[in-house]
């Protein structure tokens, strides 16, 4: 297997589905409420492992019950904890609108322990990083420990992977360490300037996410697909009915992670992470809706 090393939150997902968001002072009734283990780094951890890589999560945590709640799903997924126990904090937890109808969401999130990730807890996961294949963060935590790792994996000549989540401007010399940058439509204009709403618009993003140093961009563009520079448009696997697009990024990143550190060639690995992201959004919650490399490998 793949050695694959991600630097991220775990939060605790309190989803709610209603029919529409409340105005603000508004009361409103739900129609259910569930709680499950989230946070985009340990959404992607999850979704690589279930993929069949081995995985190594690197995080902080509060001593609560929501950090058993991660020890627990890691342990169900086969994921190494790398973690530094933060008793004077929380774990993180994020609040999830979803609509009813049509599945998509709004989110709060509150990362707790998390938050003061600092370089000195990268450099405690040195080893993690240099012995993968494949090291990815996002940017839940703070920006200095996601260069921090970035810097190490380069150094080491790992495979970089930044989901540059949530949208944030970035300096240039993070975009430089960056082997592929996995943006949104929404994080791509903010990174590049340019609006993507088709193929040759993501094309004209993907050039200016190279001129600020981004070796391989790929844009992810919901049921679009994925546009993989140099390539083209990867088309969107459909796998059923969406019940809910909370996680369907996480998964793409974690599915694309996990190919690359199998030795697949880019191009086969965003086909199969399409296939991943076009499975977790006909299932509710975001972890659990990871699907394993044999259901993947049964859609394909």
């Amino acid at each position: 297997m793949g050695k694959i090393a991600v630097l991220g939150v775990f939060v605790a997902d309190l989803a709610f589905r209603a029919d529409r968001l409340p105005v603000m002072g508004e009361t409103l009734m739900g129609n259910s409420f569930a709680m499950n283990p989230g946070g985009k780094g340990s959404n992607q951890a999850v979704a690589a492992a279930r993929m069949g890589a081995d995985v190594t999560m690197i995080t902080r945590l509060g001593a609560d019950d929501f950090a058993g709640m991660a020890r627990d799903l890691w342990a169900e997924a086969g994921i190494t904890p790398c973690v530094t126990e933060d008793a004077a904090s929380y774990t993180g937890a994020a609040h999830i609108f979803i609509n009813e109808a049509s599945g998509d969401n709004a989110i709060i999130i509150a990362p707790g322990a998390a938050a003061n990730l600092s370089p000195d807890d990268i450099e405690g996961a040195r080893d993690a990083i240099e012995n993968a294949q494949v090291f990815m963060t996002q940017l839940e935590q703070p920006l200095q420990a996601a260069m921090r790792g970035l810097e190490i994996a380069r150094a080491a000549g790992v495979c970089t992977i930044l989901n540059p989540a949530p949208a944030a401007e970035l300096p240039r010399e993070m975009l430089e360490l960056c082997d592929y940058v996995t943006p949104n439509e929404t994080e791509t204009e903010m990174l590049s300037g340019v609006a993507v709403a088709n193929e040759a618009d993501a094309a004209k993003a993907c050039e200016a996410l190279k001129a600020l140093g981004v070796k391989r961009p790929i844009i992810t563009m919901g049921g679009q697909g994925a546009y993989l520079d140099g390539h083209g448009l990867v088309p969107a696997v459909n796998a059923g009915k969406v019940v809910e697009t909370t996680g369907a990024g996480d998964a793409f990143n974690g599915g694309f992670a996990a190919c690359l550190a199998d030795g697949m060639p880019p191009e086969t690995a965003v086909r199969y992470a399409c296939a991943v992201a076009g499975l977790s959004v006909t299932r509710a919650g975001a972890a659990p809706s990871m699907p394993k490399r044999d259901e993947v490998l049964a859609l394909l």
